[in-house]
């Protein structure tokens, strides 16, 4: 069954410098084995266009591409509209922002070509020092959270692409991160009726697809096994149970918590599919991926599973097809100037008052999400607003003892870095600077709730979600709108 490399997603990631021509050999290996599609990370929005379009003429196969776009296109995508975290949206509650916010990012995927978007996250909240969820979930209400992920995937296929909820069944419990290891609920099956509704929910909406988490719950599979290689997951809860007759995608399968459940190259390739999942996200070794499942057909993966999983993409394909996007454009104006209104209306003051801008002042940057495979995003929209609203910004190492100060603090959730909380250095960091400038502003662009681990004597604390540019700039507005010349 030469098509079964269908089955397969490599990724492509762009690189400054090179853009994505150092995954030339990748792409040829990939296209001359047939794989069913890419998933893309980062690059000049103009620039993926050009990509999508370049493998989709090389291909003798259709594509699908996808792309993890959860805080809208440009979380990926630079030129392309950021939205606020999901966490965020909820926090307003308000479904027809949540609704618009599916369907913007939906709308500029599909001008750049890409025609899947990995999101909604249908995780709740649950746990608060869970490392890799937080503000991606919207939030730990599982009714509201239902409600957000409905509205998301409403607007998704308005927009015109596929929407995927992840990660089945639930990855809000987890104290550890599935990137760097297997984690393990220990919940009940009663207690896991929680987690579900979202994922109900989005079967309800009509989902393409559901990605499945690299955990195990041994309430639901006392094996043990994860549940993106457990067909007691798979297929007795999301297929029997929950009657969701989409397309099931794994997640990553170069993370940690999927190697340790499965085992190394194409063992969990084949275990994956054998046990219900559809398609085979991010292999580490697509050729290598692609023999074992050629030689496990008929033995540990029998033909009607790999024949199933192609007919579900082959559905995903048409399906793609049939969905119109509203227009090529991508980055307008008045989608980000939208996107930074919801993204202001977020903001949270959690201690004080946050400064008014005055004429100069010093910012410290306070870098929590260093670390990790991957460098986090550019820190410069924060200051960069600030100086456009009029004042003399110095970026310092340490405050100067009389001039007004303001702490940027970015704790964002990111994979590989193994916890929620702010670390000691960082609060240690905020510590010494209140001790020179004991009336700073501490702008924390993260989770609101990480406040209460900032020291007590930060007593002017603004919450931001995230630190991507869009949040930067709202924060830095947020300042601006008190701009005074005293």
């Amino acid at each position: 069954m030469k098509a079964i490399a269908q089955v397969l997603f490599p990724a492509l990631r762009w690189k400054d410098g090179s853009g994505f021509d150092h995954e030339e050999q990748r792409i040829e290996e990939a296209l001359r084995i047939g794989v069913g599609g890419f998933i893309l990370f980062g690059g000049e929005a103009a620039a993926v266009r050009e990509l999508t379009s370049d493998l989709r003429r090389r291909s003798r196969t259709p594509l699908l591409i996808g792309a993890d776009l959860e805080r809208g296109a440009g979380q990926q995508f630079r030129g392309a509209t950021q939205l606020p975290p999901a966490a965020a949206l909820a926090a307003l509650d308000d479904l027809d922002i949540t609704r618009r916010a599916g369907e913007l990012t939906a709308r500029e995927a599909r001008a750049l070509g890409v025609d899947w978007v990995y999101a909604p996250v249908a995780d709740l909240d649950l746990e608060p020092r869970n490392p890799i969820v937080g503000t991606r979930s919207f939030g730990a209400d599982p009714a509201r959270a239902a409600a957000h992920v409905t509205a998301w995937i409403e607007g998704c296929r308005a927009g015109g692409a596929l929407s995927c909820a992840k990660h089945f069944p639930g990855h809000g419990r987890t104290l550890a991160d599935s990137h760097a290891e297997l984690p393990v609920v220990a919940a009940e099956r009663h207690e896991l009726e929680t987690d579900l509704a979202p994922f109900r929910a989005a079967i309800r909406a009509g989902v393409d697809a559901v990605m499945t988490a690299h955990v195990a719950f041994p309430a639901l599979d006392p094996s043990g096994a994860p549940a993106t290689l457990s067909s007691a997951i798979i297929q007795g809860l999301l297929r029997d149970e929950l009657g969701f007759h989409g397309a099931v995608s794994t997640d990553a399968l170069n993370m940690q918590g999927v190697i340790e459940g499965g085992g190394e190259g194409g063992a969990a390739a084949v275990r994956a599919l054998a046990a219900g999942c559809d398609v085979l996200l991010y292999p580490a070794e697509p050729a290598a991926a692609a023999a074992a499942l050629e030689d496990a057909l008929g033995g540990a993966l029998p033909h009607a599973r790999a024949e199933a999983a192609l007919a579900a993409i082959a559905r995903l394909r048409q399906r793609a097809n049939t969905m119109t996007p509203q227009n090529a454009e991508w980055g307008r104006a008045e989608d980000h100037a939208w996107a930074l209104s919801v993204a202001e209306r977020t903001l949270r003051v959690v201690r004080g008052e946050p400064l008014r801008l005055p004429d100069a002042l010093d910012l410290l940057t306070v870098d929590d999400d260093v670390g990790g495979p991957f460098p986090p995003g550019p820190r410069d929209a924060f200051p960069a607003t600030l100086r456009s609203s009029g004042a003399e910004v110095t970026e310092v190492a340490q405050p100067t003892p009389g001039r007004p100060l303001v702490i940027a603090v970015y704790a964002d959730i990111r994979g590989w870095k193994g916890r929620a909380g702010l670390s000691t250095r960082a609060v240690a960091a905020v510590a010494n600077a209140l001790e020179v400038a004991p009336d700073a502003t501490v702008v924390l662009f993260g989770h609101p709730r990480l406040a209460a681990e900032l020291p007590a004597k930060a007593t002017h604390v603004l919450a931001a979600w995230g630190g991507e540019r869009l949040m930067q700039e709202a924060a830095a507005r947020r300042l601006a709108a008190g701009r005074t010349d005293e």
